[in-house]
């Protein structure tokens, strides 16, 4: 049973991973492509800035639950070297804690700001689902697809820092816990 939720684990890991890639390289395409359209061809696209700027901010939302699962969030890792190993394990849970809490704040927030979300952006087409079919449409995508990734993410943070968690208990059960700071290791090892 361990062997299988470490498998979805990595599995998870290995497709966020893939994810903040891709768009990293989606965001660069775009930037290359818009300041050769603009400076070169004179005749830059409508989209380019904002396809931009919107991989940019899925690749962050994305690389948030990363961080997370990784223990590579902003921690106070000074003062947990000072520390005794169970006082520093203790801390370092209650601050998963707090940033579960933050995944849910996340998800509740951001379902209602993708559900009241008004507005469409002008200069961009998607698809919609309509009558069983996908359906193009030649302009204006909802706003609500750009902030979709705030629930999408706050899922995404509360699995890993209870993921988190349970591993890091299991880890000082057995006696090999360690610091989050003395970890460079990736998940799984």
């Amino acid at each position: 049973m361990f062997k299988i939720v470490r498998w979805i684990d990595m599995a998870v890991n290995k497709t966020l991973t893939a994810f903040c890639a891709i768009f990293l390289l989606l965001m660069v395409v775009f930037a290359v492509y818009n300041i050769v359209m603009r400076y070169v061809f004179e005749n830059p696209p409508v989209w380019g800035d904002l396809l931009t700027v919107l991989s940019n901010i899925w690749l962050v939302f994305l690389a948030l639950a990363l961080t997370v699962r990784d223990n590579d969030h902003i921690a106070l890792n000074l003062i947990y070297s000072w520390l005794p190993m169970k006082a520093a394990f203790y801390i370092q849970q209650f601050w998963k804690l707090i940033i579960f809490c933050l995944g849910v704040v996340m998800i509740v927030y951001g379902i209602e700001a993708v559900s009241t979300m008004g507005g469409k952006y002008w200069e961009m087409w998607y698809f919609s689902r309509e009558n069983g079919s996908w359906v193009f449409k030649p302009n204006y995508m909802p706003k609500k697809y750009a902030i979709a990734i705030v629930p999408i993410s706050g899922v995404l943070v509360c699995i890993a820092s209870i993921a988190s968690i349970i591993e890091d208990s299991f880890r000082l059960s057995r006696g090999t816990y360690i610091h989050a700071a003395d970890s460079d290791s990736p998940v799984g090892e």
